[in-house]
């Protein structure tokens, strides 16, 4: 499996632009799509699910273009979108059984096998009976995951999948995700978490104002930041001027002041050591300063649930 993203942008008829100018690749494997809330990520994965067309450019998918080929895309397309809700009045297998009718599985007992296997995938076959809409929030996009793989699908957009989780659902989810994009298939993961993308994508994308500002690996994204984080030892009189002067990523209280970590490209005036960048760091620093400059070879130019049907 391959997506191509050629020159992608979407303008709004009010003027906005969502998407500008946007070139990707995609390959097997989980892709993260990074960005801050309005930076276009949900823009792009309702273009590449085919519910929006663009302003202009082109998506290959397997060589196929999706504005000519929508309804072949779409049949080997599973989506969870950020707004998943299922149908309240339907049990747990009856919302499955309904999207595999709408995936194309027709045989009765092929239907029943698969939401049998996909519930206990996702962890759901003790609530086959229950309503979904008694289902928690945890396990309403556990079920969001199982609808999205009814069908076998070789793409898989999921969009914002752990929002409002709590830490250990979103471990659980993440988990999930992961062992599915060991088989052979794209899960391009869209999201504003960080944790998100550090523990589970092997290549990722930045988007900031609608714009691809990095494109590679997360380890190439951290390296970018490395010798521009310092951990500042303030006392308590310096605490709010080093909160004024830098970007400051986390607060930990200490003996006699404070102990904040920091992204910028020189500390001044402080007591500082530099120290390892993890991925929260790298994002900061990139998305404060490094995209404003001159890209590299791995940076581009700056400026439904019923899914399958």
């Amino acid at each position: 499996m391959k997506i191509n993203i050629q020159d992608l942008t979407k303008i709004y008829e009010n003027g906005h632009k969502a998407l500008k100018t946007v070139n990707l690749e995609i390959e097997n494997g989980m892709f993260g799509l990074l960005g801050a809330n309005g930076a276009g990520k949900s823009t792009l994965m309702r273009i590449l699910v085919s519910l929006m067309k663009p302003t202009s450019g082109k998506v290959l998918v397997n060589g196929m273009d999706l504005s000519k080929n929508r309804k072949a895309i779409r049949a080997m397309t599973g989506y969870l979108p950020q707004d998943f809700s299922a149908f309240p009045k339907l049990k747990t297998w009856e919302f499955l059984d309904y999207s595999a009718r709408l995936a194309g599985v027709r045989q009765h007992q092929q239907r029943r096998d698969a939401i049998d296997e996909l519930l206990e995938e996702v962890g759901l076959f003790e609530a086959r009976d229950r309503y979904a809409n008694n289902l928690s929030g945890g396990m309403k996009r556990r079920l969001g995951i199982a609808q999205a793989l009814i069908g076998n699908p070789q793409l898989i957009i999921v969009d914002e999948p752990t929002t409002g989780l709590d830490p250990d659902e979103r471990i659980r989810f993440r988990n999930l995700l992961s062992k599915i994009s060991s088989r052979d298939v794209i899960i391009v993961l869209s999201t504003h978490i960080v944790g998100d993308i550090s523990s589970s994508c092997q290549q990722m994308a930045l988007l900031k104002s609608g714009r691809v500002v990095f494109n590679g690996s997360p380890s190439e994204l951290v390296e970018k930041a490395r010798g521009k984080v310092w951990r500042i030892h303030a006392t308590h009189e310096e605490f709010d001027q080093v909160n004024v002067q830098y970007n400051v990523i986390s607060t930990i209280p200490s003996v006699g002041g404070w102990e904040l970590e920091v992204v910028a490209d020189a500390v001044n005036g402080f007591s500082a050591e530099i120290i390892d960048p993890n991925l929260e760091h790298a994002y900061v620093y990139y998305m404060e300063y490094f995209s404003e400059m001159a890209p590299d070879h791995r940076t581009l130019q700056p400026e439904v649930s019923t899914f399958n049907q």
